[in-house]
């Protein structure tokens, strides 16, 4: 079943073109809450110096470089071309070149051998993918077992007047892209995407699904995000 509709050639040509103001948006429009979220994130994954983790959709690296920090070996996977050299610029800023590999490959047929990790996360990646289910099972496929996939994901709130002001805030926040000379509409493509992808609940029962147990969900500002970690 996709869960993204919006063919894979534009979804890469569309991070092309915004990944240059990538992460001066991601901070504007949640307001800097993003990055709460990701120290909450990080926060929640059992991890231990000598794991070897695979952050798939990596993007600039951000959540790649922070698992760096307290792992043995992370792999950044990532199909865009453009994020991952920023991505690079900042790892090699860091000086976390030797704790850091980073691959430009799909998250639906990943290009590493089965039990090969002891941790797969995936940030505010999966809603972008045609088919979420297809990276759980890789994510699956690629973990050892008792190993931890840890998702964070904007989700749905619940809350009927914090949904309604959620809505509000993702008709207004793509307009905010004329401020750094980005194209709206490729804002509007996220903000759509952030509305429409799968609630926390469907979420869980998918991991479910799929092979992982002991699913636990945090929900994060009124339910705007969660986080969801399962075990293999």
């Amino acid at each position: 079943m996709l869960t993204n509709k919006v063919p894979e050639k534009d979804v890469n040509d569309l991070f092309t073109r915004v990944a240059p103001n990538y992460d001066l948006m991601n901070n504007m429009v949640s307001l800097g809450i993003q990055n709460i979220w990701r120290k909450q994130f990080l926060a929640r994954l059992n991890l231990k110096s000598t794991d070897q983790c695979l952050d798939l959709c990596c993007g600039t690296g951000d959540s790649t470089i922070a698992l760096a920090k307290k792992v043995k070996l992370v792999t950044g996977l990532d199909f865009n071309q453009a994020m991952l050299k920023l991505a690079h610029e900042k790892i090699v800023k860091k000086h976390l070149q030797p704790k850091v590999k980073l691959v430009n490959g799909d998250a639906m047929n990943l290009p590493f051998a089965a039990r090969s990790f002891n941790c797969v996360t995936i940030c505010f990646g999966l809603r972008n993918v045609p088919d979420a289910e297809k990276t759980i099972k890789e994510a699956y496929r690629v973990l050892k077992p008792g190993g931890q996939f840890a998702i964070l994901e904007m989700s749905q709130p619940n809350n009927q007047i914090i949904k309604l002001g959620w809505r509000a805030y993702f008709e207004i926040f793509p307009y905010w892209a004329k401020l750094v000379k980005s194209n709206v509409r490729d804002y509007q493509y996220l903000s759509k995407t952030s509305k429409e992808f799968l609630s926390a609940q469907q979420l869980k029962q998918l991991l479910v699904k799929n092979g992982f147990s002991h699913v636990a969900v945090k929900k994060l500002t009124g339910g705007a995000a969660a986080i969801h970690i399962g075990i293999k």
